[in-house]
């Protein structure tokens, strides 16, 4: 993979840039939507195609456990078993595993969980994570690392660091010869630490000398105060190389997005748009609205009066609340479609202010309509 820096703000850390992947060129700032199982839900590969994304973001521990990974392969990989022929990155299922902590255990040899869905037991380990994203065919994969919770003791977060840098090694080890055998993809490699800052200096530079394509934060959104968040946004950012695409996992709220441009940050992924739209919540410029309030029944107009989606130039905020109501699977189609447009739009007009220099400006503009200040 190569990363071409394009424009730099001058008053922060902002840039645009391109990705050089295998089913084609990624602008950067980007927005993952998240296809977790192969599919991202209420949504065709057509409707993303339409909107503009080409890139999307699939899950290794879900399609592990279903359909498994001797399907994809008999399909000769995830983009033609989904019929996506652009760009795709895998997470490791590290945050999944994370997510499992009564199911699961870990060692240095891996992790051993009971599977969600069957109760049956599992093992993956770095260089097995690395082999079913080899085999998935993904154009970017991630390491397998070992995520601590917010609150986590020094111990806890020594630990889980530790175990997190032996399993890049590894990880890292199987994919070089991956790539001399012939596959495509990148390994990005994930900072850790918990909220230590000399952790995350420690785990940044570990990332830094395996010299993986390119580096992820992990370990920020996992419940902590926005404040932190920040902060420790502010500082890991520092301490990540400038020329390699860097990449904030799970957020999706603008402000968190806008301020992590800001800070330099290339790429960014969330289920949040579209799981909100399934409980109808919709974007706008003024905020986010709740489909379902009352006082919608009789507004004939778009759900955002500024937006260019299809779904707000031909329905109204009336006909989402009325199919919401009557529990319409047309409702979480509708309002996926316009939130992931809301976010691809808000990118792109980053990009452009990145692009004239006036980022901060637009950031300011943004949230403060955003927020109704």
């Amino acid at each position: 993979m190569q990363f071409t820096i394009t424009e730099k703000d001058n008053s922060c850390s902002a840039r645009n840039g391109v990705l050089h992947l295998p089913h084609g060129d990624v602008q950067t700032p980007v927005f993952m939507p998240v296809g977790t199982q192969g599919t991202v839900k209420a949504l065709t590969v057509n409707d993303l195609k339409e909107i503009g994304y080409n890139l999307i973001l699939s899950n290794t521990y879900h399609l592990y456990l279903r359909p498994g990974e001797e399907i994809i392969k008999k399909a000769s990989g995830l983009h033609k078993f989904i019929n996506w022929d652009r760009n795709i990155l895998t997470d490791s299922g590290g945050f999944q595993v994370f997510s499992l902590s009564a199911l699961r255990k870990i060692t240095q040899e891996g992790a051993k969980f009971q599977s969600h869905i069957d109760g049956s037991t599992h093992f993956i380990s770095p260089e097995k994570a690395v082999g079913i994203q080899v085999t998935l065919g993904s154009d970017i994969q991630m390491q397998l690392d070992y995520c601590s919770h917010w609150g986590a003791s020094r111990k806890e977060a020594e630990e889980a660091l530790f175990i997190t840098n032996e399993w890049l090694g590894r990880a890292k080890s199987v994919w070089d010869r991956e790539v001399d055998n012939g596959y495509k993809g990148s390994l990005f490699s994930i900072v850790q630490g918990n909220f230590f800052p000399d952790l995350r200096k420690q785990s940044a530079e570990v990332c830094t000398a395996s010299g993986t394509p390119g580096i992820a934060i992990g370990g920020l959104s996992v419940g902590e105060p926005a404040e932190l968040f920040y902060e420790t946004l502010s500082y890991t950012s520092e301490f990540l190389p400038k020329e390699k695409p860097r990449y904030v996992m799970g957020i999706g709220t603008p402000e968190y997005i806008l301020t992590a441009i800001e800070h330099g940050i290339d790429m960014f992924d969330c289920v949040l748009l579209t799981r909100e739209a399934r409980n109808g919540r919709v974007y706008t410029r003024k905020g986010p609205i709740a489909i379902k309030k009352a006082e919608l029944a009789d507004d004939f107009t778009p759900i955002d009066k500024e937006c260019g989606c299809k779904v707000c130039k031909e329905y109204s905020r009336a006909y989402l609340r009325h199919l919401f109501k009557s529990k319409e699977i047309l409702c979480s189609m509708l309002a996926s479609y316009h939130n992931l447009y809301f976010m691809h739009d808000l990118i792109a007009n980053a990009r452009n202010a990145i692009k004239e220099n006036r980022f901060l400006e637009y950031k300011k503009e943004f949230l403060a309509e955003y927020e109704g200040k």
